[in-house]
């Protein structure tokens, strides 16, 4: 673990793999199985799970513990306090480890503050989830999610700008800052290169 941060305060178990240029900061628990990718940020309080993969340059704020089951891509950002779960029905007097459901957050998603998503369900490319939102089904690429249970509500660009796109149908944008293209086609948003 060349070229890594870990505070005086943090415990990483014998084990774990962290990427270069990755901090690690107060009182973070990393498990023995995880692996966290290069130029990670680990905030205040950050709890990461055995079996537990986080990808290149994912910033996770304080508060947050990414569970076992858990898989963070690339750029993906986890804002302060956001929840993950493993186990759908849990119960203290019946253990189910066996039944941790799987949870995919893929490149560039980002989650907001206080969000909570439900297990076994997948974040799609660059979609952003509100602050508060409770994800419980699966989310398309680039798709605006708010409220609870969280609805799609419109579309982002990859720079983290709504996009003026219908929900439904055919269309196209371009992102008002980057100038990038987008693309509504079958209900399914993609960048145009």
């Amino acid at each position: 673990m060349k070229d890594v941060f870990i505070h005086s305060s943090a415990i990483v178990d014998d084990g774990a793999t962290i990427g270069s240029k990755t901090r690690v900061w107060h009182w973070v628990h990393v498990c023995g199985s995880a692996t966290i990718g290069r130029g990670c940020s680990l905030g205040q309080n950050v709890f990461v799970g055995n079996k537990v993969k986080i990808g290149n340059n994912v910033k996770i704020q304080n508060n947050v513990s990414v569970y076992e089951g858990v898989e963070l891509e690339d750029d993906v950002f986890c804002g302060p306090s956001m929840v993950f779960t493993n186990v759908y029905n849990p119960r203290s007097a019946i253990e189910r480890k066996d039944q941790y459901r799987k949870t995919l957050v893929q490149q560039g998603a980002t989650l907001g503050a206080n969000c909570t998503i439900v297990c076994g369900v997948s974040i799609g490319r660059y979609a952003f989830i509100g602050a508060g939102a409770v994800v419980n089904k699966d989310v398309p690429d680039y798709a605006l999610m708010v409220g609870v249970p969280a609805r799609h509500i419109g579309w982002i660009s990859e720079f983290g700008e709504q996009l003026n796109l219908p929900l439904k149908g055919d269309a196209e944008t371009t992102c008002p800052h980057s100038g990038d293209t987008y693309e509504l086609k079958n209900n399914t948003v993609t960048r145009k290169d």
